[in-house]
C-alpha cells in the first residue's frame, strides 16, 4: 500500500519499522507488550492514480475494504480518498486534495 506512494521499509529497531519517502524516515510502526492497538493513519497522495494504486496494492496484499477510492463530497468537495483495515485492524487512508474539484 505504500510502494505506490514512494515508501520504503528501510529501518527496524526491535519490534518496530521505519519506512522513508525517499526524504526521510517519518513512518514507524510497531507493538509493545499490549500488542497491536488500532488506528486510523492517513497518508496524503500526489494524484488520484495513487490513491487507486494504494488501494489496489493493500488489496492484493490481504487489506479489507473500508472505502473503495472516491470523492467524499461530505468530507470537503474535493476530498478523494480511500480507506482498507490492514491486518492489525488500522483503518489506514490515503488521501488526495483535488483543487479543482466543485
Amino acid at each position: 500500500m505504500l510502494t505506490p506512494l514512494g515508501y520504503t521499509q528501510n529501518m527496524e529497531y526491535g519490534e518496530a519499522a521505519g519506512f522513508n519517502d525517499g526524504k526521510n524516515t517519518d513512518f514507524w510502526i510497531g507493538a509493545n507488550e499490549k500488542g497491536v492497538i488500532p488506528l486510523h493513519i492517513a497518508f496524503a497522495a500526489k494524484n488520484k492514480q495513487e490513491v487507486d494504486a494504494s488501494y489496489q496494492a493493500a488489496l492484493a496484499a490481504g487489506g479489507k475494504d473500508n472505502g473503495a477510492p472516491g470523492y467524499r463530497k461530505d468530507y470537503w468537495p474535493g476530498y478523494y480518498a480511500a480507506f482498507i483495515h490492514d491486518a492489525d485492524g488500522h483503518n489506514v487512508e490515503v488521501v488526495w486534495f483535488d483543487y479543482d474539484a466543485k
